[in-house]
């Protein structure tokens, strides 16, 4: 098998690819090896593995730990379609408060490496898409933040119209409310 990881234009954001063996039985992939990220430079041991599935038009996000309780993700689509995006929240990361998206789905098999220090969101394209993901942290629910998924600082180019949204992610804080207070350095 191999895995191929690409970067993005935000540094330490991958997309990864893996090879996919199919015939009339299904298929066979291998969605995580240690040994490959190792080469690429990304040292992740995951201690939490989370899986959701959203309706149509569904937006959640943006979320993150702070650099209290860090956590990296490695999130892929294993129903339906999604767009994922991650924003830099590194105050001195030169593309801080940028924002990176592209499509996860079933189909494409890619996922996204989200290192500690990005929020992440997705929005779902199709009917009853399941997203799954590994975390390098457990989640603490007195260290995460967000930030609001249309704030006009970031102006995410999300692929919906009329969002369905929690009240919490509605209520989040904007971009600049965290500029002013940054979670990680």
């Amino acid at each position: 098998m191999r895995t191929t990881l690409t970067e993005t234009p935000l540094a330490g954001l991958l997309v990864v690819e893996t090879d996919c063996f199919q015939d009339e039985r299904g298929f066979f992939t291998e969605s995580w090896n240690a040994r490959d990220f190792r080469s690429a430079g990304v040292d992740a041991s995951f201690v939490q593995d989370n899986h959701s599935r959203s309706a149509r038009n569904v937006i959640r996000g943006l979320h993150y730990q702070d650099a209290r309780a860090p956590v990296g993700k490695l999130v892929r689509c294993t129903r339906g379609t999604v767009y994922d995006v991650a924003v830099d929240l590194r105050a001195q990361s030169p593309t801080f408060g940028q924002w990176y998206g592209l499509e996860l789905s079933a189909g494409n098999r890619k996922q996204l490496w989200i290192p500690a220090g990005f929020a992440h969101g997705f929005a779902a394209l199709e009917d009853a898409c399941e997203v799954q993901y590994k975390q390098t942290g457990y989640y603490r629910p007195d260290r995460e933040g967000g930030i609001v998924w249309n704030d006009p600082d970031l102006a995410i180019a999300w692929p919906v119209a009329g969002p369905i949204l929690s009240d919490r992610d509605r209520d989040l804080p904007r971009f600049a409310d965290y500029r002013k207070n940054p979670a990680f350095p």
